[in-house]
């Protein structure tokens, strides 16, 4: 799309506003509206922030201001928000592309596939949870009858999120979603809506552009739209499942029909594989970057009998208590859940996938069994490793990751400060349970 092209777009739309935005180191939309007079504004110079006021950008009170510089390929409508269109946004200071920018960081590494002749094309999962606030302020799924023990593909907890699910689709549609399936997930008010992958930045766009309609058509019924990794801790996680192939333009390079193992994997898709499973503590950290996480990357069962939640480093074909599972010609990366930053996830994947194309590191043999069912000592035999069991253990092995870390550059030191701000604020904290439990025990 021209910029001319663009101003006609507009025009022909009513559009009077258009959202410039990025995100923050968090994944966390941000935005200025631009009215739609000034919209080559966006494009050049790119809209004005101070940076200091957004996590993660690197910056103090006297730094340069922020500009966010429009990709005119991301033009859309806001269909919840009449009048309204959304640009994404790459950050620039000083002319230049900023290195503290999620989305360029994304950039870089899909830049070292395309030296290549690669492509990568990801397909993401989006699990949330659709809730209400009592007059406690507690919080319940907002379908009071949602009460089932095992509520997965409910009817009747689907048709009473009808006219949501309608308007959320509805809307995702008018701007290009190929929305396919969507269904009412495992844990009570839980719910997933998928669509068809594309290339990885459009798809990490678009999942951004996702959590602010959910979020917002959701606030506009009186509901809440969680992407909160566990809200309920006897309940099913919500996890953001990415699924990652690579195409050289004409053919999925990850798929071979004669594969000796009968998983339909090539052998660059093995060693792609080896990298993530050898940077799975680092790459948990990204993707699993609250101290929420934890909570869902956890060894045990839910009410429904099962987390659905990887706790190990492992692989195998439809293995849903692995690290990755196998569905066919492509890797489904299960680590990443609802707070993580789509960018920055997707960045960590590539770097570690390319260190095991580089080095040609083998995955091991896959493990086609229950492995929530395994005693330490079995999972011991057959070598499989536990993920990282906390935010500060995740952080911990991203500090020592160099592939990782360096993927994500000055962003790493930027990241693990925040996040272990993060946990000291945590071990700060005292819960209800700490309360009920010691108040009066000694």
């Amino acid at each position: 799309m021209t910029p001319a092209e663009a101003k006609a777009f507009l025009e022909a739309n009513h559009v009077k506003f258009i959202l410039a935005q990025f995100v923050d180191i968090h994944g966390v939309a941000k935005t200025k509206a631009v009215p739609a007079s000034h919209f080559e504004d966006i494009l050049n110079p790119g809209a004005g922030f101070a940076g200091f006021a957004v996590w993660g950008l690197g910056m103090d009170p006297h730094s340069p201001d922020y500009l966010a510089v429009g990709d005119l390929s991301t033009l859309s409508l806001v269909p919840w928000m009449p009048g309204f269109a959304r640009i994404v946004c790459v950050g620039h200071v000083k002319g230049e592309p900023y290195p503290y920018d999620a989305r360029y960081v994304l950039m870089q590494q899909l830049e070292r596939l395309k030296q290549k002749g690669w492509t990568l094309y990801t397909g993401v999962e989006p699990e949330f949870a659709l809730l209400r606030r009592d007059d406690r302020g507690h919080i319940h799924p907002f379908d009071q009858t949602d009460t089932l023990d095992k509520p997965c593909y409910d009817y009747k907890g689907l048709s009473r999120s009808a006219a949501y699910i309608e308007k959320l689709v509805t809307s995702l549609q008018a701007v290009g979603f190929d929305i396919y399936q969507v269904d009412h997930e495992d844990a009570n008010g839980q719910f997933e809506i998928n669509y068809t992958y594309t290339e990885a930045l459009t798809t990490a766009d678009r999942y951004i552009f996702f959590k602010m309609a959910a979020s917002e058509i959701a606030r506009e019924m009186g509901l809440i739209c969680s992407f909160m990794p566990k809200p309920f801790a006897n309940r099913t996680g919500t996890g953001m499942h990415i699924h990652l192939s690579i195409s050289d333009g004409k053919t999925n390079l990850f798929a071979d029909d004669t594969d000796s193992c009968n998983l339909g994997l090539s052998k660059l898709a093995y060693h792609f594989l080896g990298g993530l499973l050898a940077h799975a503590g680092a790459l948990t950290a990204l993707c699993a970057p609250t101290v929420n996480s934890y909570k869902r990357l956890v060894v045990g069962r839910s009410l429904s009998g099962a987390t659905w939640a990887p706790a190990y480093i492992s692989y195998g074909d439809n293995n849903r208590s692995s690290m990755v599972r196998i569905p066919g010609g492509r890797l489904e990366l299960r680590l990443a859940d609802g707070s993580c930053n789509p960018y920055l996830a997707t960045a960590a994947a590539i770097a570690a996938g390319l260190d095991g194309i580089e080095k040609a590191i083998e995955p091991g043999e896959p493990h086609n069994e229950n492995l929530y069912d395994l005693s330490p000592e079995a999972l011991k035999q057959r070598g499989i490793a536990t993920l990282p069991q906390s935010l500060k253990e995740a952080i911990e092995a991203l500090d020592s990751d160099p592939v990782i870390k360096g993927a994500l550059g000055v962003l790493a030191n930027e990241f693990m400060t925040l996040k272990r701000m993060e946990w000291v604020e945590y071990m700060r904290h005292v819960s209800e349970w700490e309360v009920e439990r010691y108040l009066e025990f000694f």
